[in-house]
């Protein structure tokens, strides 16, 4: 699959304007992010690239954050060098050490995660993986059926199988994260994971104890009505991919409409991972 590089250069603004405008990105469809002395990269599969949505994206910035871009297509060869030069283990809550497969283990560690990220979203590294990550580690999830929606490399998957999960779905809509997730099963050997390529469509209709979802705003609005048809009564929902304030209000009213229960959210650098609890009783 071949893969274009855009280098955005930012002039003014706030951290968060980029943070919103990189948000905003991903739901075009872009699923790798790089830091830039003058701003950032960009990666997306060259098909999927759009740049006609890209300007109306810059129309809406406000007058005091100028964006600026350059496209360039690069390699699948290239495209791995880039995560392998990028890619650094990381710790989550002391309890949980992610690492690539060229990278030493660390067995002093409570659970370690194997990722070959390739060309997939999901690493740890970004704020909305390592919160939901950290809910997953004080979750109760021994013995549950747990649902993994937008999946990536199937890190979130992995360790709710690694803490004691007896059944894990992980589904993703893009064919690498569906053949990234199929070889982060094997390297972690949890074979509790059962992986499905598609969105909403292709969810096995079975109650399930606990769902993630680190997506967007957008999607999670959309996919609502279909988790809570698949979770249990007093399951619980978390989610992530979007930002405190107007993201998560329409998240609330939409789980409202839905007797999906607020419950607590983790917030990281403006990024958000929520806590929803099933109150009404499965039909």
């Amino acid at each position: 699959m071949d893969y274009s590089e855009l280098t955005f250069v930012c002039v003014g603004g706030e951290e968060w304007q980029q943070d919103l405008f990189i948000n905003d990105l991903a739901a075009l469809g872009f699923d790798t992010f790089e830091d830039t002395l003058s701003g950032f990269k960009a990666y997306i599969a060259s098909a999927s690239l759009d740049l006609a949505a890209i300007e109306h994206l810059l129309l809406t910035l406000p007058e005091n954050f100028q964006v600026s871009y350059s496209v360039q297509e690069i390699s699948p060869k290239n495209w791995n060098a880039v995560w392998e030069s990028n890619f650094e283990p990381i710790t989550v809550d002391k309890r949980c050490y992610v690492r690539a497969t060229f990278h030493a283990p660390k067995p002093d560690f409570e659970y370690e995660i194997i990722i070959d990220p390739k060309m997939a979203f999901g690493t740890g590294h970004h704020q909305t993986t390592s919160l939901m990550m950290e809910y997953l580690l004080d979750s109760h999830v021994a013995g549950k059926r747990v649902l993994d929606m937008g999946c990536g490399t199937g890190i979130l998957a992995i360790l709710a199988a690694k803490i004691g999960a007896e059944e894990v779905v992980a589904i993703d809509y893009d064919p690498v994260c569906y053949e990234s997730v199929k070889e982060n099963i094997e390297l972690n050997q949890v074979p509790a994971i059962k992986i499905y390529c598609g969105s909403k469509e292709v969810i096995p209709q079975e109650p399930y104890d606990l769902i993630l979802a680190n997506i967007n705003r957008n999607i999670l609005l959309d996919q609502l009505p279909t988790y809570s048809a698949v979770l249990k009564p007093h399951g619980q929902l978390l989610l992530s991919g979007f930002y405190e304030g107007d993201d998560l209000r329409q998240l609330e009213e939409a789980a409202i409409k839905l007797n999906l229960k607020f419950l607590e959210k983790k917030v990281k650098d403006h990024w958000v991972a929520a806590k929803f609890e099933q109150n009404h009783k499965r039909k």
